[in-house]
């Protein structure tokens, strides 16, 4: 079995169909990669037992279920110690308005993607997640307008 931490071409290859649509059939799979059926299920099982693929979701569009509010917010806090930014953490991961969140350099502690269904709610989000947090300083939102292109999938050569 090949090392899990470094992706042989095979398994590279099956990341690049089940990135794309991972209820693709195995057989399918198989005959793309030129390997049996067997040796992909076990190549698949072995990249999720590694963390290789993390999970399997469906991808919703959030207009169809009506979130009509996506903000990208760029958030400050009162400082960077070890605890202050595992508090951040914590509250960002646990919110499931936050749909993404990363913790960054530069002029700001966090890039937070939130998804709402009109203003009202969004309002509410940042009051409990921002506003009324003590280590957060200050966060500046951006407001989209159109969603040009959204994914995770992932260029793998």
């Amino acid at each position: 079995m090949p090392d899990m931490r470094t992706p042989d071409p095979f398994d590279r290859a099956i990341l690049r169909i089940i990135q794309r649509d991972n209820r693709t059939p195995q057989r399918a799979i198989a005959q793309a990669v030129n390997l049996s059926t067997a040796a992909v299920q076990r190549r698949i099982a072995a990249m999720e037992k590694a963390g290789i693929v993390a999970r399997n979701a469906a991808i919703v569009d959030p207009d169809a279920v009506d979130l009509d509010i996506t903000a990208i917010v760029e958030v400050h806090l009162t400082d960077e110690r070890s605890a202050t930014v595992d508090r951040a953490k914590a509250l960002f991961r646990a919110d499931p308005a936050v749909q993404q969140c990363y913790y960054v350099t530069g002029g700001c502690s966090f890039i937070l993607l939130i998804i709402s269904p009109d203003m009202r709610h969004y309002d509410a989000t940042t009051r409990r997640l921002l506003s009324d947090t003590d280590f957060v300083a200050s966060f500046h939102s951006f407001l989209a307008l159109d969603r040009v292109k959204a994914g995770m999938e992932l260029v793998i050569a």
